[in-house]
């Protein structure tokens, strides 16, 4: 959840700009979702970041004693939402920006904790990482950029919630770098406001003392199991970590001294741009110094039960992405207020 989830548990991706060789992938961020490595490319510059405040996806109705109690309205507009997916696509061929979004959406719903009953204090995606007191969180650095790239699309398509923007954008990002079609749901009801936002240090850390026990820490408060740890690490096959935001990785290395985007930092795979089984590979054979190997990757090797899910998908891509696109479609609701209830699909 540099810019990667269960890598070291946080995703941090560079927003690359101008075209990409075919297979090439971009960034991450510090925690162990995916480290932060966000570049401020051209495309980033232009896009003016705009107030975090957005319009409220509830209402507030006054009861006595000076109390209120917040009414659900309407959450996302489907056409809408289809129509934002088209450009979040358009957005992925300019910008090459897949590892940021993931990161994005990754670490809005990953403050969920199952012990907590009520919504939104128990965290989870609820558009809160829109707000300036949340994406100052160390985990999430350099996601205002992530922000600055969804922002207009969240003012052309305004009866979609945030909490649904960032989903449809990590998983759309997964599936546009030749990864699974992930099983999504949508109607997720946003967060009002910054008093809302769950606090600091929900999201997994790249490198503690015990990386296999942090990993289960975190991802068990969620409610996901060892194979989902597992599947989730593999999104590291996206992305790079910059060291000047994280700590982690070489300031260059052979396969991002040329970008795309800005250049530099460590990536996880060869191909950063590219969504396919190689991070398990790479990390079981640890033979390319020039790939990245936090402690919480190592540790899918090491443990014993994180073991036998990591060699079956260094074996099986397609046991990967089968079991990923479950694991990610469960990350991106677990904690989330639906409106509808059940939600709602965009392909049926």
């Amino acid at each position: 959840m540099a810019e990667r989830l269960v890598a070291a548990a946080t995703l941090r991706a560079a927003a690359p700009s101008g075209p990409s060789p075919a297979g090439r992938r971009a960034g991450p961020s510090s925690s162990a979702f995916f480290p932060s490595s966000s570049s401020s490319s051209p495309a980033l510059r232009l896009v003016s970041l705009r107030t975090a405040s957005s319009r409220p996806s509830q209402k507030a109705r006054s009861t006595g004693r000076g109390r209120s109690v917040r009414c659900m309205a309407t959450a996302s507009d489907a056409a809408q939402l289809k129509a934002a997916r088209e450009d979040i696509r358009e957005l992925l061929k300019t910008t090459h920006c897949h590892p940021i979004l993931v990161r994005l959406g990754w670490h809005d719903s990953g403050t969920y904790d199952k012990n907590v009953k009520d919504w939104p204090e128990r965290g989870g995606a609820n558009g809160s990482l829109r707000f300036d007191v949340e994406l100052k969180h160390g985990a999430n650095a350099g996601l205002v950029n992530a922000l600055k790239l969804v922002q207009p699309i969240k003012d052309k398509y305004p009866s979609i919630t945030y909490a649904d923007l960032f989903q449809l954008a990590s998983a759309t990002a997964i599936e546009e770098a030749g990864g699974p079609k992930i099983p999504m749901k949508y109607g997720r009801v946003d967060v009002t406001g910054p008093e809302q936002c769950p606090p600091e240090g929900k999201l997994p850390d790249a490198g503690p003392s015990a990386p296999a026990d942090h990993l289960r820490v975190v991802f068990y408060r969620m409610g996901l199991d060892d194979k989902e740890i597992v599947a989730l690490s593999g999104a590291h096959t996206l992305g790079r970590s910059r060291p000047e935001r994280s700590g982690w990785g070489k300031p260059e290395t052979k396969y991002t001294k040329n970008g795309p985007g800005a250049p530099g930092g460590q990536s996880w795979t060869a191909e950063w741009l590219k969504f396919d089984n190689s991070y398990f590979k790479e990390i079981k054979e640890k033979r390319d110094q020039d790939l990245l190997v936090l402690p919480t990757d190592a540790a899918l090797f090491e443990d014993p039960a994180f073991k036998v899910y990591a060699e079956k998908y260094a074996a099986d891509e397609e046991a990967f992405f089968k079991d990923y696109a479950e694991a990610h479609a469960k990350l991106s609701s677990v904690g989330a207020e639906f409106d509808p209830a059940e939600g709602f699909s965009l392909d049926h």
